[in-house]
């Protein structure tokens, strides 16, 4: 066995690849093989990729291969195939520089000099010096892999972070623009920029969809049905096939549509590249490559790439990426070698650390600030499907399987039904030889026993509900883009909400502000408004601390800065593009308090009018700004002061953070316990802070220096306290999910002790109940990671904290009773960000027992989300996710249900987007999802019963050499299921939530227990109907004079006399007859068993177009039976039978439909007990791993760990249980 490598390791996409050359002697073999099945065998390889390369290729060394074989190594275990290609090119590295004299080694310099040839003649003289050297790669979901001999194995080129290139390289190595050479040589690797969605030709799309093994096995009916001269049902076969792939192409095509009109919408721009002799060219966005800078208009541009800014600033609007309206402003990127100490905060650059100084491709740049004459200027990073936009656009081209219990169970069910067939088809071979049938007949008969056991109509069946169920939810205001997931939403029994936005409002309303003089706090103020305050360091704060701008005259900006600047008074200005043009280092913004805060001067009658404006004159002009940032989770500006020589810093962000950056002198001795109060308040603080900068900092070493230096030695200047109202509907739609055994998880990046707050205050944590805190913190000084446990204060008052605690163990001891948990435990536990990340890495063991009770997650990072929806995935949990689409990207695609409260139709990320900005939509989502996937079960069961009572009666007819004739089956499969299944389906949802859930699969006990008692009740009154018939005085062989209706006739007729006009397939008989009648009304008593209602769905008499069908089929049956009509008789091929046995067909029928629906009632009542029962299971052991972590939990007498403990991490060796020690606090 070859080696096996990995590529993409540890990524989304990891796949393990294998190398494969193609074998001539395999070829041939199989090539005869494909003759000899008649190109069965071609099909069979074509669905099966990994068969396809084993039967035709023998394994070699990935570095030699001619073909790879790729296996995904996540869950779903798919399987790719792809061709490796060479190139030529004159180097193997798209960094080397082809104007130094080296190909060997990486030079990622940027610019070169240039002699006096043209561009096409250098390349032509860099090409002739070089020796070319051949590249394989392969191209796989819009990724090309390059081979790479230093680490020998396929490895994607993704920009210029490939470089690992620090932020001081970044201004010093590429800021110069690249030669034309040099871009042309990256582009041979990095391809052409653009987003390419091609859209498939109608041609492929329709062998792509008719190549599907459903549409082959019902071509393979078609002609198996032709052969038996049952043409009227072929026919109606190939006419539903046709309309279904009609459909399904126009769909498909439309989708891929839509999805190119929105890629292209932009995709291709002109831009101004710098190149490297510093002349500006205009070239096609098509043709950047990483390394290239380009020109930022002044007017704005639809970003063609991602690229990190350099110079200037930007305003962005993401909400194509984010889902969020209101406009970023960008800045250029810090180069710390220009700053004051060296090389000191110079990290590496990466997209999604500096994600404050990268344009992403596909946002749009609505306006542009420069300094004199400077122009803003971006480094290309990543192009083409590499940009933040293409990996959104390969995600949706290219998206992972759902993986959902029913698809699996249905796939186990169908190959049941095959099974069934199987012992048909064996049964009727026999049958068949052993009355001498001829050959023809019994391989005709004996297949179509298989073509009668899986139902062809079985996808459009199971579609259905689906779309019935995505129509009603479009009704209530939320779009869907992945409709699969519909069903999966009907499991969820977790949702993760994101606090702001999601269970609060937007916005925040300024309470109050408490300012700090002498360090110690004053009363609070309720607002700074004030004339006293006016020249204040802490109203100067408020005004100039924030990233607002002004777009097309109104402010615009995050919504808590503009209400802490509206708050203020003061009025923002900024510099027009001509002003910036005329004067040098022009201060960008400025913002200064109204006239009539000011307080009046006196004037003399001499003075001059301009003098006097300017000494009255109070401005603040904003020099520089460092974004706020979350991982630091703060922001700060450089200001400088009308008149003033010196500089100010102003810094605000979490109160925590702030105080960590201020003199010690400066905070108040009281700021954790006034900080704590206002937090577990639920109000949302924010500190501020103020420092005199040196004068020796001038403008342009501001420009340059880092943040570090300047946010350090700050003066505390107090706290704004901002309110967060709850949304009014959030209390009144968590408790519903409560009451329904949902579990609701707080999940933000908000304060600790603000979202505890916010938790109890919408009833996610009920009053009565304990909060553990957990605060982990990371090794430090040779010392292991460690958990300090401490409790929440109650805001209950009425009792003692011992007896809390005592209260807490004791509730513990019945935490799972029967299968489901109980909807609330008496503790839950909080942490933070930090302490998640910490956990995550050194307490993996520790980890699912706390998101089995964790409740609030405070301070956490968008990727710490998407972790979190994973470890609740990882304990068997159905993860919804609810979140705005600002920074839940990630957490919402991954959950089972994502949904995003986003103005836009369709936020990309998200499968669900509601119109209504609040949670009540979670409710409605789930309920529709219980109500697609019951339908989804009821039609399944219905369409399995359907088969199953075909083949019976077809089984039976088979054993007197008969069968159903042509429109028998014609108007079985399309008068009664066609209609019954797609009206079945259309019962809207319950209108409540209710405790139960339905089962995630049909391999269920009580499921399987229902159909097949279903299928023997069927079984057994169809074979009585069939062996009570012969045994009636009247019968005799059918011939076509007879005539059962008038005995004295029928009597006296000889049956050799008519042998000769018997019909070749003797469908007409009394047996057929019986059976016909029996059988039809069978399918329709079991659509009415299996249309369940309640408590998943409205009941089935309110789904009126199913009772207007069920009726009218009835009628129409009872009228077929009791009233004589030749024409139709003649059509159905059905026979004349007397009155008795019409009233005993009709009595079966109705002791058939009394059993049936007992049966199904009792199954509902008591299958779970029959199947316990039956099985021998005693005590049930749960299969979900949260159920059986709670009942493990419930009998530790260490769980939850007691206040003011300690766990710590032990040393790395032995990582299983009892990885951690629960040390009490000293």
């Amino acid at each position: 066995m070859e080696d096996l490598k990995i590529v993409n390791k540890g990524l989304e996409d990891e796949m393990e690849i294998g190398g494969y050359r193609l074998c001539r002697w395999k070829l041939a073999l199989v090539g005869a093989g494909v003759v000899c099945t008649g190109g069965f065998l071609l099909l069979l390889l074509y669905w099966m990729p990994e068969w396809c390369v084993k039967a035709t290729c023998t394994r070699t060394t990935v570095k030699e291969a001619e073909m790879v074989l790729l296996q995904s190594t996540d869950e779903f275990k798919r399987w790719f195939l792809a061709k490796v290609r060479v190139m030529l090119a004159p180097g193997r590295d798209p960094f080397d520089d082809l104007d130094s004299q080296t190909t060997s080694t990486s030079v990622a310099n940027g610019h070169t000099t240039h002699n006096s040839q043209s561009p096409a003649q250098e390349l032509i003289h860099k090409y002739a010096e070089y020796q070319p050297v051949q590249i394989r790669y392969f191209t796989l979901h819009s990724t090309k892999y390059y081979w790479s001999d230093t680490s020998q194995n396929f490895e994607v080129f993704t920009g210029l972070e490939d470089l690992e290139v620090t932020c001081s390289t970044v201004h010093s190595k590429h800021s110069a623009g690249l030669s034309r050479n040099q871009q042309e040589y990256r582009r041979l690797f990095f391809g052409v920029n653009e987003i390419a969605v091609k859209v498939p030709s109608v041609f492929k799309l329709l062998i792509k969809e008719v190549l599907n093994p459903f549409y082959i096995f019902q071509l393979f009916s078609v002609i198996l049905w032709s052969a038996d001269e049952y043409y009227y049902y072929a026919a109606a076969i190939v006419f539903m096939s046709v309309i279904s792939i009609a459909t399904s192409l126009y769909t498909i095509k439309k989708q891929y549509v839509m999805l190119h009109d929105m890629v292209a919408a932009h995709s291709i721009v002109r831009v101004s590249v710098i190149r490297a002799n510093n002349e500006i060219e205009e070239a096609m966005s098509t043709d950047l490559v990483p390394g290239d800078v380009m020109v930022i208009p002044s007017n704005g541009t639809i970003m063609p790439c991602d690229a990190v800014l350099i110079s200037g600033t930007c305003i962005v609007n993401e909400s194509m990426l984010t889902g969020e309206s209101v406009p970023v402003t960008k800045t250029n990127l810090p180069n710390p070698r220009q700053g004051e100490k060296g090389d000191e905060g110079d990290g590496f650059y990466c997209t999604e650390e500096h994600k404050r100084h990268t344009l992403f491709c596909g946002t749009n740049v609505i306006q542009t600030r420069f300094y004199s004459g400077e122009l803003v200027k971006a480094v290309v990073v990543r192009t083409g499907f590499s940009t933040a936009k293409g990996q959104l656009v390969r995600s949706i081209l290219y998206p992972k399987p759902t993986d959902f219990k029913l698809y699996r169970d249905a796939s186990l069910f169908l190959l049941c039904l095959v099974a069934v067939a199987g012992i048909g088809f064996i049964y009727s071979i026999v049958l068949s030889i052993m009355n001498q049938v001829p050959a023809k007949t019994i391989i005709i008969e004996s297949l179509d026993i298989i073509t009668i056991t899986v139902p062809p109509a079985l996808p459009a069946a199971m579609t259905a509900g689906i779309v019935y169920a995505q129509r009603r939810l479009k009704r209530i205001g939320i779009f869907c883009i992945s409709p699969q997931r519909i069903n999966i939403c009907g499991q969820l029994n977790l949702v993760c909400f994101d606090k702001t936005g999601t269970l609060t409002e937007d916005g925040l309303d300024l309470w109050g502000v408490q300012r700090v003089e002498n360090k110690s706090f004053l009363l609070s103020e309720e607002n700074p408004y004030k004339e006293s305050l006016v020249k204040s360091s802490f109203v100067a704060c408020m005004a100039a601390c924030h990233s607002l701008t002004k777009i097309e005259g109104q402010i615009s900006g995050d919504p808590l800065d503009l209400k802490m600047f509206e708050a203020t008074g003061w009025i923002l200005e900024e510099a027009t593009e001509e002003e910036t043009a005329l004067h040098n280092r022009i201060m960008p913004t400025v913002v200064r308090p109204p006239k009539q805060l000011l307080p009046e001067p006196i004037v003399s009658p001499d003075q001059d009018m301009e003098l006097y404006e300017l000494s009255t004159g109070y401005e603040i002009g904003i020099v520089r700004q460092f974004p706020f940032s979350s991982a630091l989770q703060r922001m700060c500006v450089v200001t400088r002061t009308l008149g003033e020589k010196r500089m100010d810093a102003f810094l605000k962000g979490a109160p925590e953070v702030v105080a960590s950056l201020c003199k010690k002198d400066s905070v108040p001795e009281d700021f954790a316990e006034v900080l704590e109060d206002y937090t577990k308040q639920g109000f949302r603080v924010i500190a501020l802070a103020h420092r005199r900068l040196e004068s020796k900092l001038t403008w342009h070493k501001v420009q340059n220096v880092n943040r570090d230096h300047i946010e350090a030695n700050m003066e505390f200047l107090g706290l704004i306290i901002m309110q967060n109202k709850l949304k009014p509907e959030t209390p009144g739609v968590l408790e519903d999910l409560r009451q329904a055994n949902i579990r609701t998880v707080m999940v933000t990046g908000d304060n600790m002790l603000t979202a505890i707050s916010v938790a109890r205050d919408c009833g996610m944590i009920p009053p009565e109940d304990r909060v553990i805190i957990a605060d982990a913190l990371p090794p430090k000084d040779g010392q292991a990671a460690k958990i300090n446990w401490r409790y929440a204060d109650n805001p209950t008052k009425n009792s003692t904290k011992a007896p809390r605690l005592e209260e807490v163990e004791i509730s513990l001891e019945d935490v799972t009773q029967g299968d489901e948990l109980k909807p609330q435990e008496s503790y839950h536990f909080a942490m933070s960000g930090k302490a998640f990340a910490v956990i995550t890495e050194h307490f993996q063991d520790l980890l699912p027992k706390l998101v089995l009770h964790g409740t609030v997650f405070a301070r956490m990072a968008p990727d710490q989300k998407t972790q979190l929806v994973e470890a609740l995935q990882s304990v068997d949990y159905f993860v919804g996710m609810c979140g705005d689409g600002a920074n839940d990207c990630g957490a919402l695609k991954r959950a089972h249900g994502g949904i995003s409260l986003s103005e836009l139709e369709a936020s990309v990320a998200s499968p669900f987007t509601s119109r209504t900005p609040n949670i009540s939509c979670v409710p409605n989502l789930i309920r529709e999802g219980r109500a697609a996937l019951i339908t989804s079960f009821c039609v399944f069961k219905f369409m399995a019963l359907y088969s199953i009572i075909q083949y019976i009666s077809v089984t039976l007819l088979y054993s007197i050499l008969s069968n159903l004739g042509d429109f028998q089956f014609l108007f079985i499969d399309i008068a009664i299921i066609l209609i019954i299944v797609f009206t079945m389906s259309l019962n809207p949802a319950w209108k409540e939530l209710v405790p139960r859930r339905p089962p995630s699969g049909l391999i269920s006990g009580p499921l399987l227990f229902s159909v097949l008692t279903q299928i023997l009740i069927c079984f057994g009154f169809q074979t009585l109907a069939f062996l009570w018939v012969s045994q009636q005085s009247w019968y005799n062989r059918w011939t076509p004079s007879s005539d059962a209706c008038n005995l004295t006739s029928s009597s006296n007729i000889s049956v050799e006399h008519n042998d000769t006009e018997l019909d070749d397939h003797n469908i007409k008989n009394y047996e057929n007859t019986t059976l016909f009648y029996v059988s039809s009304f069978q399918y329709l008593i079991v659509a009415i068993v299996f249309s369940k209602g309640k408590p998943f769905r409205q009941p089935s008499y309110k789904n009126w177009p199913f009772v207007l069908s069920a009726c009218s089929l009835y009628a129409f049956l009872l009228f077929l039976l009791f009233y004589r009509n030749s024409a139709i008789d003649d059509f159905l091929e059905i026979v004349c039978v007397p009155m008795e046995w019409r009233l005993t067909i009709l009595l079966i029928i109705f002791l058939n439909a009394v059993v049936s629906i007992f049966v199904e009632g009792s199954v509902d009542l008591w299958g779970h007990r029959c199947v316990s029962w039956l099985t021998c299971q005693r005590r049930k052991v749960p299969k979900a791993r949260y159920m059986h972590l709670a009942q493990e939990l419930s009998v530790d007498p260490d769980w939850p760990p007691k206040p003011k403990t300690t766990t710590e991490a032990k040393p790395p060796p032995r990582p299983e249980n009892g990885s951690y020690q629960i040390i009490p606090a000293s």
